[in-house]
């Protein structure tokens, strides 16, 4: 830890320093964008994995979470306060990290905090119009403040870029998403292969696609809102609710970061009961990906063969938890019940039964040329795109990147298991594809480990009926089904947070939709969508 604090002093002596769960840098907005440059250029801090706005009321900024891949994914925090609440702006860093263009936004529309020289700065969730920044402490709420509008959005095509002038003073150039010359068309948002209410504007010519503009927010529940107001084990239910194909890892994470924060120590038998449920979940996740993404290329058969098999880990879920979706079985300090006596011979039985499975899968529709035809070549993301815009999970992986959280930051009980991190390196739709179905073998392989040696003991620990986090900030991150999750939990010391960030993979994966699909058909937009996987309610929150 000295040795980047010494590192970080001679690029920048003014630094202040905060210790929490990992080191904290406090830096002049002035400062911001050269210091920046420096972490990502000489101190080879290559991923942004967070962007958090925070309003402290007395001041207004961001606390961005940077890793060093080469440095044993070492993860640093630099908080910015914005000079002027009233007047709140940063300089972007979406010249330095791609990921950080859709993260900005998202901090403009909840905070109102604009980004000088980000080349696209607009609302993210919510319409043009709507007045006032909902994470903000000073919102207004009353509900005859933004009423509910039939009409549609006017000028949904305006955006701007702020600059600073010779005096300091932000300056607003207005800009329009698409030219005058361009053909626009709508995908969504009520179609069945944009995998929920998710609105893509594609420019096209001809049948090629020029330009993809993401349009979000139709689902929109102010879940990080709501979570202000609410008891720390009130919070729990709502990462069922986000990405549900990964409920359990969601769920994990929370808890992780709460029990962390507390200093609570989860039971041997809970940790292993976690880990085996994350896992199950992986599996349930990857199968429905493998289904949905055969359906969306015409392959109904090959849906119904993914569901065949996922029926039995639901099976698993409802014995124990007593609900397939949205589980609700992870608690702090452990889990809400112990397993069900069927659950050792289920598990059993599923592991036994995929390695089949699997063959029948290539059979039906891996090695089927129309389904090769449609996805390899397609969707092309380098690796150090997918790094610059913090693609994570099987669809980072796929690009040759080795960034499995479960490797990076062993948590549970993955550093007493053996498995492969899974990585292809054809950058296509093809290789996101089939590092999902070669990852449900992994989670085989590790749930044969731990099925037969899963300790006796309590099933959670001795926690107070009323929780407070002690004052100060924790961040937690885990591997779910999609990618890397994160949670950012900052208390003042209540029983209620100050601020909570889910930070999800699948809002990263949306971000590269426009990289991805330039320059490829319109139909491939939706084999595209599917290989990435995306969930919108994990966008949406």
């Amino acid at each position: 830890m000295s040795d980047i604090k010494d590192k970080i002093l001679k690029i920048y002596p003014a630094a202040e320093f905060e210790q929490g769960d990992c080191l904290l840098v406090n830096v002049a907005e002035k400062d911001w964008h050269d210091f920046a440059a420096r972490l990502k250029n000489e101190l080879a801090f290559d991923v942004l994995s967070a962007v958090v706005g925070v309003d402290w009321k007395e001041s207004i900024g961001v606390v961005y979470y940077l890793t060093s891949t080469s440095r044993a994914w070492e993860m640093l925090a630099v908080k910015v306060v914005c000079a002027d609440r009233e007047n709140a702006y940063i300089h972007t860093v979406s010249d330095l990290w791609g990921v950080a263009n859709f993260q900005e936004r998202e901090v403009y529309d909840m905070f109102g905090i604009k980004f000088i020289d980000h080349p696209d700065m607009r609302r993210f969730f919510l319409r043009n119009d709507w007045v006032g920044n909902p994470l903000r402490k000073d919102y207004d709420a009353s509900p005859g403040l933004n009423p509910i509008r039939l009409e549609d959005e006017v000028n949904e095509d305006d955006t701007r870029t702020f600059t600073l002038d010779g005096n300091g003073n932000v300056k607003e150039n207005p800009k329009k998403v698409f030219g005058e010359d361009e053909y626009v068309i709508n995908i969504g948002p009520q179609h069945p292969s944009t995998h929920g209410v998710m609105r893509f504007r594609a420019s096209i010519d001809g049948e090629m696609v020029r330009k993809v503009d993401v349009v979000s927010g139709y689902i929109h529940r102010g879940i990080e809102k709501l979570c202000e107001g609410l008891g720390y084990p009130q919070l729990l239910h709502f990462t069922d609710r986000m990405d549900y194909m990964s409920a359990h890892m969601n769920r994990h994470c929370l808890c992780l970061c709460i029990e962390k924060a507390l200093g609570i120590v989860v039971p041997e038998r809970a940790v292993v009961i976690r880990t085996m449920m994350d896992e199950l979940m992986r599996i349930s996740s990857h199968l429905l990906s493998f289904g949905c993404t055969a359906m969306d290329l015409g392959a109904t058969t090959a849906f119904f063969y993914g569901f065949r098999e996922r029926e039995m880990v639901l099976d698993i879920f409802e014995k124990t938890c007593g609900a397939r979706m949205s589980m609700n079985y992870n608690v702090i300090g452990g889990v809400v019940a112990d397993i069900h006596p069927d659950f050792v011979k289920d598990v059993k039985a599923l592991v036994e039964i995929m390695p089949e499975r699997l063959k029948e899968y290539h059979t039906v529709f891996t090695n089927n040329l129309i389904a090769r035809n449609r996805l390899e070549g397609v969707g092309l993301l380098r690796k150090e795109d997918a790094v610059s815009y913090d693609i994570t999970g099987p669809s980072g992986r796929g690009s040759g990147w080795s960034c499995d959280c479960r490797k990076k930051h062993p948590y549970a009980a993955y550093d007493r298991v053996e498995f492969d991190e899974v990585l292809l390196d054809g950058c296509d739709s093809f290789s996101r594809y089939m590092v999902r179905m070669k990852e449900i073998e992994q989670s085989c392989r590790i749930l044969a480990q731990l099925v037969d040696n899963i300790p006796e003991g309590d099933i959670r620990a001795q926690v107070p009926k009323i929780l407070k986090l002690p004052e100060g900030r924790w961040y937690q991150q885990v591997e779910a089904s999609r990618g890397t999750f994160g949670v950012y939990i900052e208390s003042k010391g209540e029983k209620t947070p100050w601020r909570v960030h889910f930070q999800s993979p699948c809002f990263n994966l949306v971000g590269v939709m426009d990289l991805t699909c330039s320059g490829y058909m319109i139909a491939d937009l939706i084999t595209i969508g599917a290989a990435l996987d995306f969930v919108i309610p994990d966008i949406d929150r």
